[in-house]
């Protein structure tokens, strides 16, 4: 910019604020009608968003309101996400045009409906006492301060700190080290990876290839009936056939193994109602899973490890699941350009995670549920030189 201000011809004035808010801002409106008419033309209903620079004058932002609110209307309101304008007061007018129109709270009721719903969970995290669960030790916990070591005066935060860093070393060694549980989140993750894509493309894929205005509803009902009753059934089934290790793993195996051929299949069909159906079996197949992949996480480390397993259980789905694959597949749609190609692949990965838990029946397990938690070693607070006696009137 300074380079090119340098480089003005001699006696060059700049245009003045007015006429920059003014007749310059009339090109912008009608460089932003002509890109919204093309967009609105070009795409069937599909979720957009729109950017609106920042307008002088009251009947112009009055105008521009309008015409963003027929824009929306033509894709219909549920579909677009958001409009974004200059954060100035000029700009206000435009949100209080559109604010007349959407008086409604919309997507407002889900999220006031699921903190209602939460919010009794939320109380009873404070309220209720701590489970006594199977394979945990009763035995008390000798406090940290007991420990000789944090009495001394030049004992700091950052020595504590590091104490702790290195006891969760230990124990994520401890928890790698079991191959078992390795093999279980290697195939979690693989199918978080590609249901963290359902989730955030699956409504711009159903636009894209089935055309249908409701496609949302459709999903969220398939997903509803398929989560709960897959989820139900196949712990149900888990406990039928008898809740081992290796039982676990032949569910995991044959039940992701046929989910993944309903998935796939269901993309295959242009056909609305063949895909629904397709696709709930698919989803119903896939989602008996998550009983056995959980059972695996907590049965297969010592009782000790099972909340660091849990904890880096939903790290790690997360971590290499979900939160890479959706721009993973983004990049891949702007390769292929086609919406039933990068699905169909994608759906495909599935295969790998049932491949991943098929390998998990032959690995020797130990069913864990059954064994109490050893004692606490509590050596690395407890100093030599503490006496028996004063650990034995600490514990009462």
């Amino acid at each position: 910019m300074v380079s090119a201000i340098k480089n003005t011809p001699d006696g060059y004035k700049p245009p003045s604020c007015v006429k920059a808010r003014t007749l310059l801002s009339d090109e912008c409106v009608k460089d932003v009608e002509k890109e919204l008419r093309l967009k609105t033309h070009d795409t069937h209903k599909e979720s957009q968003s729109y950017q609106i620079g920042d307008f002088y004058g009251v009947k112009k932002r009055v105008a521009i309101s309008k015409f963003l609110l027929g824009a929306t209307n033509s894709i219909g309101p549920s579909n677009a996400l958001h409009v974004v304008t200059d954060n100035t007061t000029n700009c206000k007018t435009v949100g209080w045009e559109i604010e007349k129109v959407g008086t409604g709270l919309g997507w407002r009721y889900a999220f006031f409906g699921e903190a209602i719903l939460m919010l009794p969970f939320a109380i009873l995290g404070f309220v209720m006492k701590p489970l006594q669960m199977k394979g945990m030790s009763n035995a008390k916990i000798i406090p940290w301060f007991l420990n000789e070591e944090f009495s001394k005066k030049d004992y700091s935060y950052v020595s504590y700190t590091l104490n702790q860093l290195s006891r969760f070393g230990q124990d994520m060694k401890a928890l790698l080290s079991e191959k078992v549980y390795v093999v279980n989140v290697l195939g979690y993750i693989v199918y978080n990876f590609v249901f963290g894509v359902y989730s955030y493309w699956g409504l711009k894929v159903g636009y894209n290839i089935y055309q249908v205005d409701n496609i949302d509803l459709l999903f969220g009902g398939i997903v509803i009936v398929g989560g709960t009753v897959g989820t139900i059934g196949g712990s149900l089934i888990l406990d039928r056939i008898n809740s081992t290790i290796p039982n676990a793993f032949k569910l995991l195996s044959i039940a992701v193994f046929f989910g993944a051929i309903f998935c796939f299949s269901a993309f295959c069909f242009s056909n609305i109602y063949v895909f629904l159906v397709l696709i709930l079996i698919g989803e119903i197949l896939v989602d008996a899973s998550q009983g056995p992949v959980n059972l695996v996480c907590l049965n297969s480390v010592k009782p000790s490890l099972r909340p660091l397993a849990m904890a880096i259980s939903t790290v790690s789905i997360h971590i290499f699941g979900d939160v890479p694959s959706s721009p993973l597949v983004g990049i891949l749609q702007d390769k292929v350009d086609n919406w039933r190609t990068s699905i169909l692949i994608l759906t495909s990965i599935l295969f790998l995670a049932a491949g991943i838990w098929f390998i998990g029946i032959f690995l020797h397990s130990v069913y864990r549920y059954e064994e109490d938690s050893e004692q606490p070693d509590m050596s690395h607070l407890l100093e030599s030189e503490v006496a028996n006696g004063d650990i034995t009137s600490a514990l009462l």
